[in-house]
């Protein structure tokens, strides 16, 4: 018997989170979720618009509030034996512009809970903070001059003249992608990667202070049944699935062939059980992903198909600030130490997600305007 039995996790009402929470109540464990209930991601009203509000509130112990919030804080972390740390703004692009809220919420609210486990009296054994690939920025090359490179963000004078591949930040020749470990250099390129790499040195480093073991997963792009439909600044399978289904033609950035190491949300869920509950794990970083790497446009072609709704895909040459242009995990950290394989590949993935969408309402398609948000900023070219 697992020697934890009640786990607090913030943001426990998202897409990780709630799913989470059911796999835990259904392994014994009590649970508290902590969650702001944010509309970009839930809705105007969450007990008719958020699906993944609806099915965990009368599970859970449902505490709305959020992380900036002291007194939120301590009554949610009270009696608590793990925080499984969750919530954060999330979004690459967004993030770019929305810098005091993604640094107040993601930094300020991870202090303010370590500030509280070093100065309150608690009964927390173990921390776990969602990390993300983010922080490596543009991840591990090779040069053939010089080797393992770790390439700066790319420059936009090469961008806007078509030119997306990663340089050699030594020689200034093309490199080629390699799956990125966990000592890889770590150097995000955009705000939302610095937040979430403070986060995970901030829990790091205070939980070994206090004695608390703290552990960090650093999230490949994660997808599956159940995510929002809605928001238009995370999940590309998500932004594509509501053009398809509103009949519009998905613009793909660059030349379509940029890549990413889609996670399912079963294997995340999975790999994060296993954090909280092997001692393995204590005091460690691990990649979650399925060290494997899906471009763009196939992503987009694969959904077109697989809804049976034709639409045009249209690759614009366009690009956004911050964004990197290839990641894949190198798995075999959390493999050895906590005997982690991914099930669910990117097929069978894609068509779980499929038939979930096609039995949702269609949702109201609002990327164009996230796009022309962007372009007003000077962050969209």
């Amino acid at each position: 018997m697992n020697k934890f039995k009640n786990v607090l996790i913030t943001g426990g009402a998202g897409f990780i989170g709630s799913n989470l929470a059911l796999k835990m109540i259904s392994k014994g464990y009590r649970i508290t979720v902590l969650d702001s209930l944010s509309k970009q991601i839930h809705g105007e009203n969450p007990n008719e618009t958020s699906p993944l509000y609806i099915s965990i509130k009368d599970r859970v112990n449902f505490i709305q509030g959020t992380v900036i919030s002291k007194e939120d804080w301590l009554k949610a972390i009270k009696g608590q034996d793990v925080i499984v740390h969750l919530a954060a703004e999330t979004g690459t692009g967004q993030s770019m512009y929305e810098i005091s809220k993604y640094a107040d919420v993601n930094i300020g609210g991870t202090a303010l809970m370590l500030d509280i486990l070093a100065n309150n009296e608690h009964s927390i054994k173990k921390i776990v903070v969602a990390s993300s690939r983010s922080i490596y920025g543009e991840g591990k090359y090779s040069c053939p001059v010089h080797g393992i490179v770790y390439p700066t963000d790319r420059i936009d004078g090469d961008m806007a003249k078509g030119d997306f591949t990663c340089k050699c930040p030594i020689c200034g020749v093309q490199v080629f992608l390699l799956p990125t470990c966990e000592n890889s250099k770590l150097h995000p390129t955009s705000v939302y990667g610095i937040t979430k790499l403070n986060q995970e040195q901030m829990v790091l480093t205070v939980g070994k202070s206090l004695g608390i073991p703290a552990v960090a997963f650093r999230y490949q792009n994660v997808y599956g049944p159940g995510q929002s439909l809605s928001n238009p600044y995370t999940g590309i399978l998500s932004i594509f699935s509501t053009r398809i289904k509103n009949g519009k033609d998905i613009s793909i950035f660059e030349d379509g062939k940029e890549s990413r190491d889609f996670v399912y949300i079963d294997d995340v869920v999975e790999a994060t059980i296993l954090g909280i509950e092997d001692e393995n794990a204590n005091y460690n970083v691990f990649n979650v992903g399925t060290g494997e790497r899906t471009d763009v446009l196939t992503v987009a072609n694969t959904l077109i198909d697989k809804y049976k709704i034709p639409v045009d895909v249209k690759v614009t040459g366009n690009y956004r600030l911050g964004d990197i242009r290839d990641n894949y995990a190198d798995l075999s950290k959390i493999k050895n130490m906590l005997g982690f394989t991914p099930k669910v590949l990117f097929d069978e993935g894609i068509s779980n997600f499929v038939k979930w969408v096609n039995n949702q309402e269609v949702q109201v398609d609002n990327y164009d305007e996230s796009i022309a948000i962007m372009k007003s900023k000077g962050l969209y070219k």
